[in-house]
């Protein structure tokens, strides 16, 4: 069975950093695709961002468009952890932030790509 546990957040004020980490276990950590959304208090669950496995022509990296600039997403295959780093964080990306893992993963922006999920961490901006 595949687990997924996020870490890392809080409470920053605008301006500032944040990183998560969502550790993976259970199954082949390597060969996910491995994704990051967020859920704003009122709001549907957005997709932020998303890290390939490893291919042919390495990994890649894609982010909706809000964050891109700011937000960096890396993976660690020895350590089965996607990280998401943040900054120059603003209120509007106050939320439940979640990892997603995905046994076979298209562009990686829509959750129905994902197979297994965590339950998230809360990051709150301050204005």
């Amino acid at each position: 069975q595949v687990h997924l546990v996020e870490s890392g957040g809080g409470l920053v004020p605008a301006g500032g950093s944040l990183r998560l980490s969502c550790v993976v276990s259970g199954g082949t950590f390597s060969s996910y695709g491995l994704g990051w959304f967020r859920q704003a208090p009122g709001k549907e669950r957005e997709f932020v961002g998303m890290i390939t496995s490893w291919g042919w022509s390495g990994i890649s990296t894609r982010y909706t468009d809000s964050v891109k600039g700011r937000f960096t997403i890396s993976r660690d295959n020895a350590k089965s952890t996607v990280d998401l780093e943040m900054n120059k964080l603003l209120p509007a990306d106050t939320g439940v932030y979640y990892c997603a893992a995905s046994t076979n993963v298209q562009d990686g922006v829509s959750e129905s790509q994902y197979d297994y999920w965590g339950h998230g961490t809360q990051v709150t901006v301050s204005s």
